[in-house]
């Protein structure tokens, strides 16, 4: 989607501290991070979001969590981490494009919201 910023950084048009890319998946350092790390996994088919998710293969779906593992793997969070995914103007989700917040490097609270 010519639009869509995250689009444009897996096409590589906008510039982006890349962390972890396969045939699928890009991962990408948040711009904006909420913990020491905040790692942003993106499939490469533009979806919108979650509710999107029937428009997309389990095989893209599945690859986004395995890349989710990956990264976190790739970055040292043996203590945890956390991933989540805004779905819609409610969540408070900026950009309408799935992707996956992976964050760690500290100690969480237990409040989600």
């Amino acid at each position: 989607m010519s639009d869509c910023l995250f689009c444009r950084i897996i096409s590589g048009e906008i510039p982006s501290a890349k962390v972890y890319e396969d045939a699928l998946t890009y991962a990408f350092r948040d711009i904006n991070p909420m913990m020491p790390v905040h790692v942003l996994v993106v499939p490469k088919q533009h979806l919108a979001s979650v509710a999107a998710a029937d428009e997309a293969t389990d095989e893209v779906l599945a690859g986004c969590l395995r890349t989710c593992a990956k990264v976190a793997a790739q970055e040292g969070l043996t203590g945890g981490f956390r991933v989540v995914s805004n779905c819609g103007d409610d969540a408070c989700q900026s950009v309408q494009h799935l992707h996956f917040h992976v964050l760690g490097g500290g100690k969480m609270t237990d409040r989600m919201g």
